[in-house]
């Protein structure tokens, strides 16, 4: 059970626990606007939430292949203050067919390419691109997104790069994560679009300081509406 200021999210017996991926993506992406959201892989459904609680008017729609996972995620959905506003359909993304596109879509998608297999089944579906490709995600993302949408995600730096080679949107803005401040990029959390900007907005972000525990100011801005530590 992981309480948020204004949700809690149980994910006992989920292949991914809460992670600061999710909570990272789901405070970043730009969600002003956006009347039709979309979360591919939603898990127990952290991100999903978080654009409800960012976004008052928009209508959160949630995919989850796990059927664990996805009736979590509804129970999760159920107990938050906008659950009227929040919808999950357990299937692959790659056969989702809404009726109508969406103006966002966001993903902390399954990255492991090429290490192996870790022995939970669950876990594996979960982080592995065995099931969702990167093409088969931009794909699937490309006939999703309305024309002037956004798509936006959360990778490793090395995975990012591997998506960037391959996806038909382009790069509008990215941000990349240091888990401490003067150390190395370790995610890229990203944001695509149809039509190519005159310039890639570039932003950094540092979640520590250095000393365990001793948060940065920027990250602690982006994240204090969520965290109740904050």
């Amino acid at each position: 059970m992981f309480r948020f200021k204004q949700f809690t999210v149980c994910d006992e017996r989920s292949a991914m626990k809460i992670g600061t991926d999710g909570v990272l993506l789901g405070a970043w992406a730009d969600c002003s606007g956006a009347t039709r959201i979309l979360d591919i892989g939603t898990g127990t459904g952290v991100i999903a939430l978080q654009m409800a609680q960012r976004n008052n008017q928009a209508q959160i729609h949630a995919v989850e292949i796990d059927e664990t996972a996805a009736k979590r995620a509804r129970a999760n959905f159920d107990l938050s203050p906008w659950a009227e506003r929040l919808t999950v359909e357990q299937t692959a993304v790659q056969e989702f067919a809404p009726t109508e596109k969406f103006d966002l879509i966001v993903s902390n998608p399954p990255y492991f390419v090429d290490s192996l297999l870790p022995p939970d089944a669950k876990r594996s579906t979960a982080r592995h691109t065995h099931d969702l490709t990167f093409e088969e995600l931009d794909n699937a993302v490309c006939r999703l997104l309305s024309e002037s949408g956004k798509f936006a995600l959360i990778l490793p730096i090395a995975e990012f790069e591997k998506y960037l080679a391959i996806t038909q949107l382009h790069l509008v803005r990215r941000c990349d994560v240091y888990p401490v401040v003067g150390g190395q990029v370790k995610r890229v959390m990203a944001e695509f679009a149809f039509e190519k900007g005159d310039d890639v907005v570039v932003e950094n972000l540092a979640i520590e300081r250095g000393r365990r525990g001793d948060y940065t100011e920027q990250y602690m801005a982006l994240t204090k509406d969520f965290y109740l530590k904050f």
